[in-house]
Formats: structure tokens, C-alpha cells, sequence
């Protein structure tokens, strides 16, 4: 795949310490897509100062939001297919390359599967995902989507589903899939998701959402 057709869309709030070298490692693969999400370090000026095309969100979105601004911006500068990483250096930019290859294949997604999981609720939706959809890391930020998957649905999110509705839909019509072992490195900073038991509270919300949304049904005349 010609690199200026692979989208790499990076959420960031306050990451101005990491995202430089996470835009130059991403642009050895396509195009960095860094979508700002209201933050008040100096994320923005460091991106675009590292090559990334920015899209700067002046009230913070939220990662969904950040990812749903990210899609539009990479279907309006005609990319083929997006591929989603963290901007704290926790996704090791060497690994992408797994991922050209699946699409180069044929996939319609492309799903990571990391060596660990922070929380006890990612553990639960990885299980739930298994059993209900056939993903094994269904939270995991490292993913790769042709643009007819996110066109078909007409969003990335619609429910704050921290970055999984777009890959539950994709099994839920019978999308091509593939899975790639991730390794990741320790983050730098704090999460975005806030303490420990507000984020697993959002993680089993989003669980509960999205097998109610795409759980055993397919929604119907949305895909090929």
C-alpha cells in the first residue's frame, strides 16, 4: 500500500513529551494524523513540527471523539484505509508493518492483540469479545480499518464505546478480519481514562453497549 493512503490517526491529549518521536516512527509507514484534543501543552505545535497533518478540537472531545474527527480528516484527504495508535509511545511504531501487510491482503480490519492488559475490566471485555465476536483485544488502540468498513457504519463511535464500536460492527457484517500480537511499552504520563475504577466502570459500559448494539445481530444492508 502507497504510504500517502494509509491514514495513521493519533488521539492525544496532553502528550507533547512523546508524540514527536510517535509521528516520526508512524510517518515511516503513511501519513500521521494527529487529532489535538483540546489540550494545553504544546502537543499540537509538536506534531505539526514533526510532520503530522493536526486536527486541532479547541473543547476536548474525548478519545472517541478525537478518533470520529481523525477518520473524516483522513477519508477527506482521500486515504484508503486508517490505522489507529496511541500517542503516549506505548504502541511500538515497528509493528505497523503487520498491519500493511493484512490489508495488503485482502483484511478489512486489522485488530492488535497486546501482550498484557492494564485493567481487570480490558481482561473481561478481551473474554466477552472472544466469546461474542471473535476478537481476542477488542480495546486494544492499535487497529487498522479500510475506509469501506467506516463508511458502511457512518462513524467511528456513536456511544463512547472507547474506541471498539467501529471494529464490533465490522464482525457483526462479516468483514474480513485479522489479528496481530501487539507488544507495547510501559506509557509515560497518566491515562486519559482517568482512575482505576472510573475507567474499568466506562470499560464495562462500553462492554454492556456493544454487545446489546452488535452482539449475535447483524445489522442489516450496511455491508457487501
Amino acid at each position: 500500500m502507497d504510504r500517502s493512503r494509509l491514514g495513521i490517526v493519533i488521539p492525544a491529549l496532553n502528550e507533547a513529551a512523546t508524540i514527536a518521536l510517535v509521528v516520526v516512527g508512524a510517518a515511516r509507514f503513511g501519513r500521521p494524523i494527529v487529532v489535538d484534543d483540546g489540550s494545553v501543552d504544546e502537543t499540537g505545535s509538536a506534531a505539526a513540527a514533526a510532520g503530522a497533518d493536526v486536527v486541532r478540537l479547541e473543547v476536548n472531545q474525548g478519545y472517541d471523539g478525537a478518533l470520529n474527527a481523525g477518520f473524516a480528516r483522513a477519508d477527506a484527504l482521500g486515504c484508503e484505509a486508517v490505522l489507529t495508535m496511541d500517542a503516549d509511545g506505548q504502541h511500538i511504531d515497528d509493528a505497523i508493518a503487520a498491519f500493511v501487510a493484512a490489508l495488503e491482503q485482502g483484511a478489512d480490519l486489522v485488530v492488535g492483540v497486546r501482550d498484557r492488559k492494564a485493567r481487570l475490566a480490558e481482561r473481561v471485555f478481551g473474554l466477552v469479545g472472544q466469546c461474542r465476536f471473535g476478537l481476542r483485544d477488542p480495546q486494544c488502540g492499535m487497529k487498522a480499518y479500510r475506509l469501506t468498513v467506516w463508511r458502511a457504519r457512518g462513524w467511528f463511535d456513536s456511544y463512547g464505546s472507547i474506541g471498539t464500536e467501529l471494529s464490533l460492527f465490522a464482525a457483526a457484517v462479516g468483514a474480513r478480519i485479522v489479528q496481530v500480537h501487539v507488544p507495547t511499552r510501559p506509557r509515560e504520563g497518566s491515562s486519559r481514562f482517568g482512575r482505576v475504577l472510573s475507567a474499568n466502570l466506562r470499560i464495562l459500559r462500553a462492554v454492556a453497549l456493544g454487545c446489546w448494539r452488535y452482539g449475535g445481530r447483524r445489522p442489516a444492508g450496511l455491508w457487501p
